[in-house]
């Protein structure tokens, strides 16, 4: 669509149309012009087709540049040529042989002029690891204090679903006119942020294509595609205008919005707003960028056993032949030393997000938080939220209930739980409230207890937040403590359990050949924060409309089915909207 509406701004009525011949990913697009101007289309055709992959390379997958080229109809069916082999000029590419144009490539950066990579140390340097707390990671590692099966709860753990009565809010009876004013009121005063979660690529999203999630254009409303980015700004700008209060010329409550980036989706968001110019945001914008990444370590045998344990059985043939392949498996662990670090590649293989736990704490480390408060000192809470929960907004009532409640710190939102719903949920633990991960469960079957699901959706009083951390808002917007600040964070991350996890890399061999290995990470998740005695938490249920996460492409076709992109689009005013389409209060 992109490209139609580009070549028809340039050709305008010399170009008479467009045919997909090909596959919807785009192999095989045939583009239609005058006699004319097909010459001229011939050329600029590339420079569009170019551009556009460019700027969309980020957020779309593409195997190759685009290529243009003319073809007439072929009156002789299939044929063959002599190459005469003396003949320098006939002679054809040898397989495998690199051309001149393919050396420059690979010496001095990709055709699309980017830099040839770092090496791992420069890139762990430049991004700040933290090689304590590496070591101290792998290590436990090492001597199996964490691994795959110690991320389980002990088998006589107590899972138990919740008492609905008392140990969740049932928002469309808890919100009532006083409660919803109490938000109105908060958001007049300007004292709620969102933060929204784009540090991760959505592998599972892309099909492992490495593609960053963020800013993927993925539904149509109001009649363009839009990303997640573009509709999360749509919705802080609705509800922005909706409950705006004038300060002069400059309204003083546009809600601030914040995205979290991390090292594999920085550079590629600071291109997209850039590009976009920030969707027409009026409100403050703030990138926070990630300063914590793991390095992948060499996978114990141990875990490597007990995941291949968790596989159903083959026939007896294909499972020997995949016992074949474990074994090399192993000796390949054991001969690289369990538990090293994984350096065999190249270097954004060897890295690994450690979870979006530590998402909330980048925003005291790399000084955003602080920033957030200088520029608006009335801020008293966030609104945190994943990338794909498209539904979640700064719901007056929601808000109006959390800053009612004067003790707790945190408020989690949980959805009804369908049977396609995993990875854990709301659940009494041996007799205490909280999130659990499914990954923390004694027995698989433990999930189909729960009645809720974890939206990831969380309200933050930051004061309150603080003192968790053992901190205040003055040591914050102090940048003498900041050394004060990142080890009371470091105290603190101790206390929240280690999840680990197998995830396979490729590593290139040559041109025409790749293997795939299984490397160890780690990763502490915000869901946890809800198992501390010390952190007090309220669970809001939700509609699913509001709550549910948009994990899989295949979701999609549900999804505007069942009347949720329906829901999306009333809390939605995009930059490019009519005004007669826009909010009024």
């Amino acid at each position: 669509e992109t490209l139609i509406q580009r070549v028809c701004q340039q050709f305008q009525d010399d170009f008479l149309g467009f045919w997909m011949l090909g596959g919807a990913s785009g192999g095989g697009m045939g583009f239609m012009f005058t006699q004319e101007s097909k010459p001229r289309a011939l050329e600029q055709m590339t420079e569009i087709m170019l551009q556009t992959k460019q700027e969309l390379q980020d957020a779309l997958p593409f195997a190759m540049d685009p290529v243009v080229y003319d073809f007439e109809i072929n009156q002789l069916g299939t044929q063959a040529e002599l190459v005469n082999p003396d003949n320098e000029a006939e002679q054809v590419p040898i397989l495998g042989q690199k051309s001149t144009t393919e050396e420059t490539i690979h010496k001095n950066g990709d055709s699309n002029g980017h830099a040839r990579e770092q090496t791992l140390d420069q890139l762990l340097e430049d991004l700040g690891f933290d090689t304590t707390d590496h070591v101290k990671v792998q290590e436990d590692y090492r001597s199996g204090i964490i691994g795959l099966s110690q991320n389980r709860l002990p088998l006589e753990t107590q899972i138990q679903d919740i008492d609905v009565a008392q140990d969740v809010i049932r928002t469309d009876a808890a919100v009532t006119p006083e409660i919803y004013q109490r938000g109105v009121t908060e958001l007049e005063k300007g004292t709620v942020a969102v933060v929204s979660l784009a540090a991760g690529v959505g592998s599972r999203w892309s099909g492992g294509a490495g593609c960053v999630k963020a800013i993927h254009p993925f539904c149509k409303l109001q009649g363009r595609h839009r990303s997640f980015l573009e509709i999360h700004l749509a919705k802080s700008r609705r509800v922005s205008q909706q409950f705006a209060t004038d300060n002069g010329d400059k309204k003083s409550n546009d809600i601030p919005h914040v995205i979290t980036t991390s090292f594999m989706t920085h550079d590629a968001v600071e291109r997209y707003l850039e590009r976009v110019q920030q969707h027409g945001y009026a409100g403050p914008l703030y990138i926070s960028q990630g300063k914590s990444m793991g390095l992948r370590l060499i996978p114990t045998a141990a875990d490597l056993q007990f995941s291949w344990q968790q596989q159903s059985q083959l026939d007896d043939q294909a499972q020997k032949v995949r016992a074949s392949g474990q074994q090399a498996l192993l000796e390949w662990a054991q001969t690289m030393g369990e538990a090293a670090d994984y350096r065999d590649n190249v270097p954004l293989q060897c890295l690994h997000p450690v979870g979006h736990w530590y998402e909330i704490p980048n925003l005291l480390l790399n000084g955003t938080l602080r920033q957030m408060l200088q520029d608006r000192p009335q801020l008293q809470y966030l609104m945190l939220h994943n990338i794909d929960t498209v539904g979640a907004n700064v719901d007056p009532g929601l808000l109006g209930l959390f800053a009612s409640n004067d003790s707790s710190a945190l408020g989690f939102e949980v959805i009804p739980r369908r049977i396609e719903d995993v990875g854990g949920g709301l659940a009494r633990v041996n007799g205490e409230t909280r999130l659990v991960e499914g990954m923390a469960l004694p027995r698989p079957e433990d999930e189909f207890k729960f009645t809720y699901y974890n939206s990831m959706t969380t309200w933050i009083d930051i004061d309150k937040l603080l003192k968790i951390f053992g901190l205040s808002r003055s040591d914050l917007l102090n940048s003498a403590l900041d050394d004060k600040v990142a080890q009371a964070i470091h105290e603190f991350s101790e206390k929240l359990p280690t999840y680990v996890a197998l995830k396979e890399v490729k590593k290139r061999l040559g041109d025409c050949h790749e293997d795939v290995f299984p490397t160890a990470q780690f990763e502490k998740l915000w869901s946890d924060m809800s198992c501390l005695p010390e952190v007090d938490c309220d669970f809001y249920a939700v509609s699913r409309y509001r709550g549910s996460q948009l994990k899989d492409v295949s979701q999609l076709d549900g999804w505007l089915r069942d009347g949720s992109a329906d829901y999306l689009e009333t809390l939605c005013v995009f930059d490019d909207m009519k005004p007669e389409n826009k909010v009024k209060r």
